[in-house]
């Protein structure tokens, strides 16, 4: 119902918009051709339209428009993107043919930077800036697609392939251990919250991928700094589409049709083989063990999946009248899962005016964004539940009390693998989130001292998520114990209140034909954040046991910060920038709660150099340093510094008065701690060769945190526990990045473009505690039951592989139980961490993108491609598959058949077989498409064909060796989609 409302609300909005913006003229019609000055080539997509009207049309691929102004006195403007902007009066012509010549300016392409915009060919910093026309395509609902294989040094994995997923971002590898290591996000100047809401899978789903027109990631301190203690992740800042005075009103309409599929399952044994097996070792389980093995051969991987159809559907009204440029937007995505039992429904609006008055000294900008989904999270622990069920039982079998479903547990076997149809099938767990982000941005252009403004920018972005997760009492999903079923309830709400004010003030100055750009302001931000949940078991009867769990929270935390930049340019060839920013933090003490993050830049454009300039090979060439301090505020709570309270946990209640209760405890903590630090150095150099037909650059950074969080040990007495998270380590992440862009063909039919960026990043623990201990192991990572299998160490990179050194045979098998005795002390080796190594870490050691776009008239095809070289992942799948676990008390259990490759009896959960390499080659799209212009005189048409996740080169024996964190024990796969694509636009 609240969608509904909620698109019907967004259809009258937009119904009013194209109702004034249809005032096309009648009776007089203009028609011509426009050409390249230069070439006199024909030029397609050149906006015409009517000075000071809505009335306007484009250019079709010859060249040729019409138009209907309303006078023979009209004024018709043209203008295209790197041309020079030109006016034609009609003067009672019926034909108007244009050349327009190159802008001089073509180059000056403006790149978003913190609180303002630059010169991309003033730029001092290591800043990448991926345009809408260079996203990725296919079937995408999230923001972060977009950008996957589009920048160096930026990382994105999506964490799987159910409906509205999210992803993890990381730049240039992270600089935290507790702390977080994700990106700030700022969308159209508003920094976002990175902590969710309760049933949203995806901080970004309130955004249409449709509206987004660039992504700029600031990646060296240089850059970020502005963002103080919040930036040691780098920052990602996210601008929408928003028209321009004078635009000409247009409308246009994408749908997307997709059909998404898995593209594999996890290889695992059929009801024969597992029947054979049993047979082939009944010494180890017993004869009358074979006797409760079924007759079937179910795939139960396959009885989850299915072939999803999915449907995005964007509507989009853009123009101006005299002074209010406009663009407003509508969506509405239907996402079905490819597991049975999930699914998204999610719709979205955006509205955005710019009016400019007092002849555009004072322009305002109003962004207003809302969203409205349901999501269907479905079990995706059936996945794993079907990886271990026994293939040899039906689905069904009839039994009333599990509604017909076969269940171990009906059988006396309490501890069976759940029955993975039904527990897919039988869960209901649905969340719906509202979101609204809205902005007011004034800029006001100071008339008593020329090149002086004053900005203004008061947001609001409010989000509220509530869901169950229900499950019926005769549908186990887990061990049950005496309690049946569960219902739970939850619900939480974000707030973020932002207040922001800075002067701007550019000049020229006389000295060495010098410019000065400063920029000097305040903020305020303010985040809230509450929820509760409640769960409890089903009363199946009056006396069954019953039990409830009921949690609840609020917090809050301000942040208020002083800031500045001054950019000097001196022959325009020499430039400085300087930035500083003083950040004040809630989340500590008094004496911890003010930090200073200052940095500094030089630019050196060599191209401007006489010895250059009239080279024509050499189109740019500039050399890049900088230098500066980020910091990370966003810890694990907003108290960290303050003494509190917590409820002890169930299992450690006290009797009192005959009942057991909870009690409140001190709770550990450190009035010292303070925000992480991150000083960057950066190197870079921009280059470009004929023409810019070939241009990239290349840079070389070095990141060091210091003030790591970690938990230590600390003396019994000195505080509530005997370790503490404080500030005590140190890391550095050290790499390169080279982006090239390649123009090879360019003529009035044909363009080929090509696209290649590379990143190295090697990290490194430093320190990790108070003073040097040569016998400390380090953090270990893993659990009692499967052994510590992850470690993090100093002089390695965090989260290695830390595992015990597998001794093969003569024909290259693992010798189960036999390991290398690496400490030489003798005894049990496996599983003992003094007998243990490093080896290889989840992190890549190089990432490449790969995009080639190729157009030939009206047709054109493009690809975007990556490879991740290096990394490593531990199959948890294979480790934990033993032919001694095939059966159980009471039931059999399947394993994936990469048993039969280590034929292991018992389970060698530390092997170093386990830890394979998970180098990749993915293809993420392939896209072609074809326009038909004109159709009608008004209407252009575009039809594309997407294949989305087309190809998967590796030899890591999971079901995808792009795994989060590098420790696989199955998750929602990513599909394979194919999508057909209609875009009307008239």
């Amino acid at each position: 119902m609240k969608i509904k409302i909620f698109l019907r609300s967004m259809v009258v909005m937009l119904t009013l918009l194209v109702h004034q913006g249809l005032a096309f003229g009648q009776g007089l019609t203009v028609t011509g051709t426009v050409t390249d000055a230069a070439t006199k080539e024909p030029l397609p997509g050149v906006s015409v339209f009517v000075k000071g009207t809505t009335i306007g049309t484009i250019t079709d691929l010859t060249g040729k428009y019409s138009i209907k102004p309303q006078s023979n006195n009209d004024v018709l403007v043209f203008s295209f993107v790197g041309y020079e902007t030109f006016e034609a009066p009609i003067n009672g012509r019926s034909i108007i043919d244009v050349e327009l010549a190159v802008s001089t300016k073509v180059i000056d392409e403006v790149v978003v930077i913190g609180y303002g915009t630059v010169k991309k060919t003033d730029l001092t910093a290591s800043v990448a800036s991926v345009s809408s026309k260079d996203f990725n395509k296919g079937a995408i609902t999230s923001p972060q697609e977009l950008l996957v294989g589009k920048a160096a040094g930026v990382v994105i994995t999506t964490s799987s392939g159910a409906p509205g997923s999210g992803a993890t971002i990381r730049i240039r590898g992270g600089s935290s251990l507790n702390a977080s290591n994700d990106p700030l996000l700022i969308i159209d100047g508003v920094p976002i919250d990175n902590n969710n809401v309760s049933g949203s899978s995806n901080l970004l789903s309130f955004l249409n991928p449709n509206d987004i027109e660039t992504v700029t990631v600031l990646k060296d301190a240089a850059s970020a700094s502005i963002y103080g203690s919040r930036a040691s992740n780098g920052v990602i800042l996210i601008t929408t589409k928003k028209a321009k005075a004078g635009s000409p009103f247009r409308v246009s309409y994408n749908v997307n049709t997709s059909l998404s599929s898995a593209i594999k399952f996890i290889d695992v044994y059929s009801g024969d083989e597992l029947r054979q097996i049993a047979y082939d070792k009944r010494e180890l389980y017993g004869v009358d063990k074979l006797l409760l093995l079924g007759s079937e051969n179910t795939n139960w991987q396959k009885e989850l999946f299915r072939t999803a159809l999915s449907q995005d559907h964007s509507i989009a009204v853009s123009g101006s009248t005299k002074h209010l440029p406009y663009q407003a937007t509508i969506g509405y995505t239907n996402q079905s899962g490819i597991m049975k039992n999930t699914d998204m429904q999610r719709a979205t609006g955006s509205i955005t005016l710019n009016p400019s008055f007092l002849n555009n000294t004072l322009n305002i900008t109003v962004n207003a964004k809302g969203m409205s989904t349901k999501h269907n999270f479905g079990d995706e622990g059936a996945l794993g539940s079907a990886l271990n069920m026994d293939p040899t039982q039906p689905i069904y079998d009839g039994n009333e009390f599990s509604k017909g479903y076969y269940q171990w547990e009906n059988y006396g076997a309490n501890l069976g693998t759940p029955n993975p149809v039904q527990q897919l099938m039988d869960v209901d767990n649905k969340a719906d989130v509202i979101r609204f982000m809205g902005n007011f941005q004034v800029n006001y252009k100071l008339p008593f001292v020329e090149g002086l403004q004053a900005n203004l920018n008061m947001a609001t972005d409010y989000y509220k998520g509530e869901g169950h997760n229900n499950r019926p009492f005769y549908s186990p999903n887990t061990l049950r114990g005496q309690y049946l079923g569960r219902l739970n309830d939850y619900n939480s709400t974000n707030k973020n209140n932002l207040l922001d004010f800075y002067l701007n003030y550019n000049t020229e100055l006389g000295f060495l034909s010098s410019k000065l750009d400063a920029t000097a302001g305040y903020s305020w931000q303010h985040f809230e954040r509450e929820g509760e949940s409640f769960t409890r078991s089903q009363l199946v009867t009056p006396d069954w046991p019953y039990r409830e769990e009921k949690s609840s929270y609020i917090t809050e935390n301000y942040l208020v910060s002083f800031f500045g930049r001054v950019n000097y340019s001196i022959l325009d060839r020499y430039l400085l920038s300087a930035t500083v920013r003083y950040d004040g933090s809630s989340r500590f003490a008094e004496g911890n709660r003010w930090g200073l993050f200052p940095s500094a830049a030089f630019a050196w454009k060599i191209k401007e150099e006489s010895f250059l300039k009239n080279v024509d090979l050499i189109s740019d060439l500039k050399f890049r340093l900088s230098w500066g301090v980020t910091g990370q505020q966003d810890i694990f709570n907003d108290y960290p510094a303050q003494a509190r309270y917590i409820a002890s946990s169930e299992g450690s209640y006290y009797p009192i008065d005959g009942e057991f209760r909870p009690t409140l405890r001190p709770n550990a903590y450190d009035p010292d701690i303070k925000w992480e630090e991150t000083t960057t150095q950066n190197v870079g150099i921009d280059f470009g060769f004929l023409n810019n037909r070939i241009n990239g650059s290349f840079d070389l950074y070095k990141r060091e945190t210091k003030d790591l969080l970690n938990v230590v040990n600390i003396p019994s007495g000195s505080n509530f526990s005997n370790v503490l998270l404080t500030n005590v380590g140190s890391l550095e992440n050290k790499g390169f990045e080279v982006a090239l862009n390649v123009i090879p063909v360019s003529t009035k039919d044909m363009n080929l473009t090509l696209g290649f960026n590379l990143t190295y990043n090697r990290n490194k623990i430093t320190k990790l505690l108070l003073s040097d201990d040569p016998n400390f192991i380090g953090i270990l990572y893993g659990d009692a039951f499967t052994g510590q299998k992850q470690v993090t160490r100093v002089g390695e990179a965090a989260y290695s592989f830390f595992v015990n050194k597998q001794v093969y045979d003569a024909n290259g098998n693992p010798i189960e139980g036999l390991y290398v005795d690496l400490s030489g002390e003798g005894g049990i080796v496996s599983g003992d961490n003094a007998d243990k190594y490093i080896y290889h870490n989840p992190n890549p050691d190089y990432l490449m993108g790969f995009n080639i776009r190729f157009s030939y008239k009206s047709f054109d095809i493009s690809t975007s491609s990556r490879a991740s070289i290096g990394n490593y992942v531990y199959n948890g799948i294979a480790a934990g598959a033993s032919y001694d676990q095939m059966y159980q008390i009471g039931y059999w259990k399947n394993f994936t058949t990469q048993l039969s490759d280590t034929r292991f009896v018992k389970r060698q959960f530390t092997s170093d077989y386990f830890v394979e390499n998970a180098s990749f080659l993915k293809v993420d799209h392939i896209t072609a498409g074809y326009n038909f212009n004109n159709i009608l005189n008004k209407i252009n048409l575009r039809v594309s064909f997407t294949v989305q996740n087309a190809l998967t080169l590796t030899k890591y024996k999971g079901i995808d060796p792009e795994v989060n964190g590098g420790v696989d024990y199955s998750f929602y796969p990513r599909p394979r989609t194919f999508m057909l694509g209609l875009g009307f636009t008239f």
